[in-house]
């Protein structure tokens, strides 16, 4: 007998500044523990959860900074080492009264204490200023060093650029192009998706732009230095001149792949090399994968959707939010962020 989804009430983080709201929720766990990052302003918080997504401390403000880039899946990522937890985010400069549009880096801050202090570590991108689109991602491998992936600007046409580091983001290697499109370009502001598997090797995704349309594609390597030929996923095809902002979800389970994506206004899902599936309409889809199955959110029009393992429709899970992200959890439960109307909500979905 399949047991019941059940939904516990949500968790709202309100802004202490109802002028700034919280924005771009992002979600993370390892070694024990289960946390939150998000900005709001030009400030990022981190906020940890100390049963799994039940409740959640009051936030952290890690720092204050120049101009934090958010909006449209960009905004603070987060990876959790045995030693440290490490969070990036796209900073500008502020000349006059906005945000300099020439300039953006990718910078870390790290905390050796479980979130209660913070301090400045690397600049990701060895390039000044080529990561100033602001869409990035990062993950931690079950090493302990973490990748980070962004859009980069430092040729014409934007490219697919990474970097690897080590010592829990203090110092970044090396910059490594991921992809370069043979049409000049890759889609210029779909914001890239990165994980490990559990042997450590490296998956990427990302919307191409290629032959007149916006598809999504993905690489994978054992190393962070060499990549294998970028593949396409899904059958059908996006012909668009124009960027829809909007990336995917990506998930790998014992070597094998699930992703999760958009195409004009529906939700696809697909492993590689096989028919994509539409479970719905919406857009900026999150994906992930419990000991029960796979998860999936995503919006449409004002409110979100859910479709669970086993479900042949999508629910709501919320009727206002956007911009949802989804987080297996240690206990194999699934948890849900999202931004309400200035705030930030999470629910653990059991």
């Amino acid at each position: 007998m399949l047991l019941p989804i059940l939904m516990l009430l949500a968790v709202r983080i309100e802004p202490t500044d109802v002028a700034v709201p919280y924005r771009q929720p992002q979600l993370a766990a390892g070694h024990g523990q289960v946390a939150m990052v998000f900005g709001g302003g030009s400030a990022i918080y981190f906020a940890p959860t100390p049963d799994q997504g039940r409740t959640f401390a009051p936030p952290v403000k890690v720092a204050e900074v120049g101009a934090l880039m958010l909006g449209r899946h960009r905004g603070p990522r987060l990876a959790i080492l045995k030693n440290a937890l490490v969070i990036t985010a796209m900073v500008g400069e502020i000349k006059g009264p906005t945000p300099h549009p020439d300039s953006g880096n990718l910078i870390t801050w790290r905390s050796t204490d479980r979130g209660l202090t913070w301090k400045r570590g690397g600049t990701v991108n060895d390039i000044p200023t080529s990561a100033r689109e602001g869409l990035h991602a990062m993950a931690a491998s079950p090493d302990g060093s973490l990748f980070a992936a962004w859009l980069d600007l430092r040729h014409k046409g934007t490219r697919l650029y990474g970097a690897r580091s080590t010592d829990g983001g203090l110092n970044w290697q090396k910059n490594v192009q991921i992809y370069e499109s043979p049409d000049g370009t890759i889609c210029q502001c779909c914001h890239p998706t990165l994980t490990f598997d559990e042997s450590g090797r490296l998956f990427a995704m990302w919307r191409n732009a290629l032959d007149g349309s916006r598809d999504i594609y993905f690489t994978a390597s054992s190393d962070g230095q060499r990549f294998a030929p970028a593949q396409k996923l899904g059958q059908g095809t996006w012909k668009l001149n124009a960027c829809p902002m909007d990336g995917g979800a990506l998930a790998v389970e014992k070597g094998k792949v699930f992703t999760a994506w958009r195409r004009d206004g529906e939700i696809f899902v697909a492993e590689p090399g096989q028919a994509e599936q539409n479970v719905g309409s919406g857009k900026d889809v999150s994906l992930a994968r419990s000991k029960r199955g796979t998860y999936l959110a995503w919006s449409h029009e004002a409110s979100l959707q859910l479709l669970t393992p086993k479900a042949t429709a999508p629910t709501e899970l919320t009727p206002t939010g956007a911009f949802v992200t989804l987080l297996a959890l240690p206990d194999g439960g699934v948890l849900a962020a999202w931004e309400a109307k200035g705030s930030v909500e999470t629910k653990r979905l059991d």
